[in-house]
């Protein structure tokens, strides 16, 4: 890692087009590979700078359709009475920071880039106003917090120097697969002045992937291969305890 950091600063010192970026950032693998017994993963995200200034890093998952539905008790039972549903929303959201939000942008820069979860806009389906919507909003982003798919603090990205920088990108055991961007913006005075975008791929591999794609492609004999698993595995505890 100290290597790849030397590489990056002696680029952006050395190639007039790098300088003129202000920026180089890389990710130490593009790939998140998901395996049997995948626990999570952390990716360290490392670069240079030319110059002062603060610095924001944006991860977001693949983009999904989400419903988010509203029960209500009727005749004494909870039902479903309503939903909204959102479109392109992340399946994944995390902010680093070289230091807190509300002091490297205002409000309205913050919006405009969508950065932090408090100003991400999530586009309705049927368009509903903002108000009937706003309760099914919180509700989509507690359900992705307490996931841990919205992480609820931000993290540090941290200076080793005047120019060198890094950070870590923590993916939990349920992230989604798809193809993710990782942003790094670069502040000065509360205005981006350089900006770069980086690709990583989340994918199964394996015999996890066998898996899931036997699964989506032959549900109806993977569930019936699931619950004759289920049964056996009853079936031997029993016989153990009976033994016992």
């Amino acid at each position: 890692m100290t290597r790849a950091l030397l590489a990056v600063a002696i680029l952006l010192v050395a190639t007039p087009s790098a300088r003129a970026q202000q920026l180089v950032a890389d990710l130490s693998s593009h790939l998140v590979a998901i395996t049997t017994g995948f626990t999570g993963a952390d990716l360290v995200l490392f670069g240079a700078i030319e110059g002062p200034g603060d610095l924001v890093v944006v991860v977001r998952g693949p983009p999904a359709e989400v419903v988010i539905r509203r029960k209500e008790r009727t005749v004494g039972l909870w039902l479903n009475r309503s939903a909204v549903t959102f479109k392109d929303v992340p399946g994944f959201y995390e902010v680093a920071t070289s230091k807190p939000l509300a002091e490297i942008a205002s409000g309205e820069t913050r919006a405009r880039y969508g950065l932090g979860v408090d100003v991400l806009r999530f586009e309705n389906a049927k368009k509903r106003e903002d108000l009937f919507v706003a309760p099914y909003r919180a509700a989509l982003i507690r359900a992705r917090q307490q996931a841990g798919l919205f992480p609820i603090d931000e993290r540090q990205t941290q200076f080793l120097g005047p120019r060198l920088f890094r950070t870590t990108i923590a993916f939990p055991a349920n992230v989604p697969t798809g193809l993710y961007q990782v942003e790094v913006l670069l502040f000065n005075k509360g205005v981006v002045v350089s900006a770069q975008s980086t690709p990583l791929v989340v994918s199964r591999v394996g015999f996890s992937a066998e898996i899931f794609s036997f699964s989506q492609q032959h549900a109806a004999t993977y569930a019936a291969c699931a619950l004759a698993l289920a049964v056996a595995a009853g079936w031997a505890a029993a016989a153990v305890f009976r033994k016992a």
